[in-house]
């Protein structure tokens, strides 16, 4: 006898069950129609690119993440860390026949083999959403106003989107004389929640180069609070005539304003000096999500403007900005905090019919087609033999709303038990009227 494999997934991959798919599924279509919305259009990449597309855009630390081999063809090959980089390729090719500025949605899976943590996987979905072509801040600040439209969508109410800008950043470094540490200075600054000040300066000590003062003077910058108009005068006044830092809170002043005119509460949206993204990438505006409720988990959603990526693939200038939604971080976020959409249902469907007599299969049958012809998910019960009480335990187990009921007598009288399952109240109605009934009774 053969030995058998024992079922097992690898590390930092998950299986997702029925009631965590429909919320997934929910999640996706409700990011799909709040960027319709805008007018993003929908696009997508190979999962596999040429090794030599992906490595080096998001800095060596990203790089050690990538999922690389040689491929059957001996191509030295890498699985997508993120939509952003496949995308920048993608516009390299198509976009000058699309036309600028551009504006795309693309959702799938993406692989890092980085260390797992609660709500942080190798294989996670992403959900992003970017305007390529322009350098307009209309672009930075729509960006806004769809992750906060995004998150409303979701059905958050509590969640605060922070904002920061590299050209502040960049600007308060050359105020420190350690512009030229940048990278590696912004890249450990990202860290800051994570790993906390003092292991924060540790390393930019040892991977920038700078002195312990020179690290912890670049925290002290970032560590600037208060009003989002405090802030914004307080980098102002030290950034003296530096050009960057001026048009970088420019640039979020404005944000600001306009966020407030389009009506977006001000609560939402603060401005952070430590936001400074790890992907090097990014060069203006960036962006992070907190849900107030779990903010341990981290970002929800994030992103930024990114001037210099596709350059990379073309001679012809496409700047870029936008944002991704981390599905599995957030649905990890809606186990926790018992999100209302995680019902544990475990069936799409919210009707079904009850075989009370196998002879009666296509009336049954007929009876589901209708409502499913009204745009209501519908399951017959595939086993007559079932005594009814077996398929009403099956009905409560996967989280069906109704249940219809004929037998012998109300055929002969052409009628239909419509029964709510969480109410244990039961109606009858004529053939003719069902669908309205049930529709009805769903709204």
């Amino acid at each position: 006898m053969s030995r058998l494999i024992e079922p097992r997934t690898l590390k930092g991959f998950r299986d997702y069950p029925p009631d965590l798919m429909i919320p997934r599924e929910r999640v996706l279509q409700t990011a799909r129609e709040v960027y319709r919305s805008y007018g993003f259009a929908p696009i997508d990449t190979p999962a596999l690119e040429y090794a030599e597309v992906l490595l080096g855009k998001g800095g060596e630390e990203s790089d050690r993440l990538v999922y690389r081999f040689k491929d059957h063809g001996d191509r030295d090959v890498a699985l997508r860390f993120d939509l952003t980089v496949p995308f920048a390729r993608f516009a390299a090719q198509t976009v000058p026949q699309l036309g600028t500025p551009f504006k795309r949605y693309a959702m799938g899976p993406v692989w890092r083999g980085e260390n797992t943590a609660a709500g942080r996987y190798r294989e996670f979905w992403q959900c992003d959403f970017d305007t390529i072509g322009t350098t307009a801040n209309a672009t930075d600040i729509e960006a806004v106003l769809v992750i906060n439209d995004l998150f409303a969508a979701l059905g958050f109410e509590r969640y605060e989107i922070r904002v920061n800008n590299r050209l502040v950043l960049n600007g308060l470094l050359e105020s420190l004389g350690v512009a030229d540490k940048a990278v590696p200075l912004l890249r450990s600054l990202d860290k800051l929640a994570k790993i906390g000040r003092d292991k924060v300066i540790e390393e930019m000590v040892r991977e920038a180069g700078v002195t312990a003062d020179q690290a912890a003077g670049v925290l002290m910058l970032a560590g600037v609070s208060g009003s989002n108009t405090a802030v914004l005068d307080e980098v102002e006044a030290r950034s003296g005539a530096n050009e960057k830092t001026r048009e970088g809170v420019r640039r979020l002043r404005e944000l600001l304003a306009v966020a407030e005119i389009a009506g977006v509460p001000a609560e939402r949206i603060k401005i952070d000096l430590s936001i400074a993204r790890g992907l090097d990438y990014y060069t203006g505006t960036i962006y992070e999500t907190f849900l107030l409720d779990l903010p341990t988990i981290g970002s929800v959603c994030s992103g930024g403007r990114y001037d210099n990526l596709a350059s990379l693939y073309t001679k012809t200038v496409l700047p870029g900005v936008g944002a991704s939604l981390g599905v599995d971080r957030l649905l990890a976020a809606m186990e926790t905090l018992k999100h209302p959409w995680l019902t544990g249902q475990t069936t799409p469907a919210q009707v079904l019919v009850i075989q009370f007599d196998g002879s009666r299969l296509g009336d049954y049958q007929r009876a589901a087609r209708s409502l499913r012809a009204a745009g209501i998910a519908t399951e017959v019960y595939p086993d007559a033999a079932k005594k009814p009480k077996a398929q009403f335990e099956y009905a409560d187990k996967r989280g069906f709303r109704f249940a219809l009921i004929a037998g012998a007598d109300e055929f002969a009288k052409s009628v239909w038990k419509i029964k709510d399952l969480a109410k244990r109240e039961e109606v009858t109605v004529s053939t003719d009227e069902l669908v309205s009934r049930v529709k009805t009774l769903m709204s």
